[in-house]
């Protein structure tokens, strides 16, 4: 799909429906008053639209939700007959209501494009691209950079903001515009994004929002070193939250939204803390570099050259080129290959690393909602990246506990959009093929809408913190979080299973130089199971160097339909991101946790378990096929989350009729 340009949309682009009607003012005074309730937002919080027809999914309050700030209301409400006249009350009551959405699969959806669309377009048009650069003082900032740069956006306005209206953000802030080699580069901010720029456009913009496109600094034509996810580069984003937040047709309130990179800069604009960003959406969004690229050890192959290559991409080939590449740029060069190379002898990378580490610093710092997306099929930001951390966290749970508004929508899909349907046509069967009938989200443009209605203009009934998810078959349904809180967890002892594989002198199997060992499990249970979390396998092993890998693929052993993996690098058999120097011959647990799987293991079946020395996207160990691995599975335990739903949380989705 092309970009759009102003040129190619015209001046008088105007998607015309009905004008929304205003929520009433508020009286001077009402605000604190409000506050005193706990953060019960009266005059602009109503009913979830999940109605109580199915079950309620409301969360623990956490200083946000307090329920006992009802019986406060009550009790306080004559202190508030003044703040509310009980017309104004049924007004704004009257006008903010959304479909049910439980009900959407039984509305019409514009399904005409490659994406989706809402049910009520906007009354606004859209105003001629405007763009800014804005100098930041950048003294300290980098090992040799400059001590000023620019950061450059563009920005597209609602034609309400002519009368005076004050509207919202919704910003991409990206290392893509005109990214690539020259006269092979993508389109600059000034032009609408492809894919996640046209969507912003053509739904938000018409109902009153600005939409931004920012460039990192070093990238299109902001100026000053490309500093790939650390401190330098969230000094420009948070640069640029802080302008939209403050400008004369601004409303102060700032959302970021995007995919991968895009979404990474989410968090590292939620680690800056800035008052004026009240939201964030990550789709499959990067929060810490050193796990993106290792798991448990295991290093993706790109982890060698991430660095490199979006420094190659950003060059320009002139005289410019020389503020680009400062110190933190050539540290980024060795970081892979140093980390990949000496694992426990590296320390001095862990530097590099926790730089560049967001999601734990937004943590406390950032004062927002998250609506995180995730792909359960996305093997290029890992769900790990949104369910995983250090040994016993999950970041979702983690944000939810301490009392953040999370929302979620998890599906089958790869590294894509809720609404990409051109790109979940073609998943391959146990990589979320079995659920494409049932994937495509037309509704997702409407569940957005509504998100950042509340959480941009504070309008509109609350939207209601559940997380929608997919199951490997394509069925949806809503839960409180996930994992789900009430999951069981059923072990399995391995010594019930038999396996194959390369034995040396009677001893056990070995894993590594090329050698495999394969393991059948028996049926676990007589009824359908559904997995649904994070698996584990507490793997007994051997190591034969200090080093060593172990991949393993988790199958339907009926079908062969595969249902999730694993890996880890033997020096970080304890789990968690700190490598232990290891003792040939010596004998480790080690603590394999499976990727997040929402999957269906029918009745009757067993498991089977691949065991290799890499898989996926990931290298072979370092020490090369010497440093092979016994591995010990009949001394080994295997737990699976297990959940046990009615049927009632079943969520039928709108789709396309084949």
């Amino acid at each position: 799909m092309q970009a759009i340009s102003w040129d190619e949309v015209g001046k008088s682009r105007t998607i015309c429906g009905p004008v929304p009607t205003p929520p009433p003012p508020i009286e001077e005074g009402c605000e604190n008053k409000r506050m005193a309730l706990g953060g019960l937002r009266i005059a602009q919080r109503h009913q979830p639209f999940v109605k109580l027809k199915r079950e309620s999914f409301s969360r623990r309050p956490m200083g946000r939700r307090i329920q006992a700030g009802i019986i406060a209301a009550l009790f306080l409400i004559t202190t508030l007959s003044g703040c509310f006249g009980a017309e104004d009350h049924a007004s704004q009551m009257k006008d903010e209501t959304y479909p049910d959405i439980w009900d959407r699969h039984t509305l019409e959806w514009n399904t005409s494009h490659t994406h989706s669309f809402l049910l009520n377009p906007g009354p606004h048009s859209v105003l001629d691209v405007q763009e800014a650069n804005i100098e930041v003082d950048t003294t300290g900032v980098w090992e040799g950079g400059p001590n000023s740069a620019n950061v450059h956006l563009s920005y597209w306005l609602p034609s309400n903001t002519e009368v005076g209206d004050k509207v919202p953000v919704i910003a991409i802030i990206s290392p893509y515009f005109s990214y690539g080699s020259p006269g092979d580069e993508s389109s600059p901010t000034n032009v609408v994004g492809g894919g996640r720029g046209e969507f912003i456009y053509d739904n938000f913009i018409p109902h009153g929002y600005a939409l931004a496109q920012v460039a990192v600094f070093a990238t299109e034509d902001s100026t000053g070193c490309f500093d790939y996810r650390g401190d330098g580069e969230g000094l420009s984003i948070h640069t640029a939250v802080e302008w939209l937040g403050q400008q004369n047709w601004s409303n102060g309130n700032v959302a970021i939204y995007g995919k991968s990179y895009e979404g990474a800069t989410a968090w590292e604009a939620a680690a800056q803390g800035s008052p004026h960003l009240k939201t964030i959406v990550p789709i499959s969004g990067t929060t810490a570099l050193g796990p993106l690229l290792y798991k448990n050890g295991s290093a993706e192959a790109r982890s060698q050259v991430m660095h490199s290559n979006y420094g190659g991409s950003i060059l320009d080939y002139d005289g410019d080129d020389i503020d680009n590449m400062c110190a933190d740029v050539l540290e980024g060069f060795l970081a892979g290959p140093t980390r990949y190379g000496l694992g426990e002898l590296d320390p001095y990378m862990d530097n590099y690393y926790d730089e560049r580490s967001h999601i734990d610093k937004a943590l406390g710092t950032y004062n927002g909602s998250i609506y995180w997306v995730q792909g359960l099929q996305d093997w290029n930001v890992d769900p790990h990246q949104v369910f995983g951390g250090p040994p016993g966290v999950n970041w979702y749970q983690e944000y939810i506990d301490n009392g953040y508004d999370v929302a979620g929508m998890i599906g089958q899909w790869e590294h894509n959009y809720p609404d990409q349907w051109t790109k979940h046509n073609n998943q391959d069967s146990g990589y979320g093929g079995e659920a494409i009938h049932n994937m495509t989200r037309w509704d997702w443009a409407q569940d957005l809408f509504e998100w950042m209605e509340y959480y941009l203009k504070e309008i509109g009934p609350a939207p209601d913190l559940h997380t929608q998810v997919q199951r490997n078959d394509g069925e949806w349904r809503i839960e409180e979080t996930w994992p789900p809180l009430d999951v069981e967890r059923m072990s399995l002892d391995m010594s019930e299973c038999g396996n194959d594989g390369a034995f040396l002198g009677g001893g056990a199997p070995v894993v590594g130089g090329g050698q495999v060992v394969t393991v059948e499990c028996p049926a676990m249970s007589d009824s359908d199971l559904h997995i649904a979390g994070l698996a584990t396998l507490h793997l007994l092993a051997v190591p034969t160097f200090d080093g060593g890998q172990v991949f393993i693929e988790m199958q339907d052993a009926e079908t062969g339909l595969r249902l999730g993996h694993a890996t880890m690098d033997i020096r970080y058999h304890a789990g968690g991101y700190d490598a232990q120097t290891v003792v040939p011959g010596q004998v480790l647990t080690m603590m394999m946790e499976f990727q997040a799987i929402d999957a269906i293991l029918p009745a009757g079946h067993g498991l089977r378990f691949i065991m290799s020395e890499q898989g996926e996207d990931y290298l072979a160990p370092a020490c090369g096929p010497s440093c092979t691995v016994h591995v010990l599975p009949s001394s080994s335990t295997l737990e699976l989350p297990i959940i046990d739903r009615d049927g009632s949380s079943i969520l039928i989705t709108p789709q396309v009729e084949s």
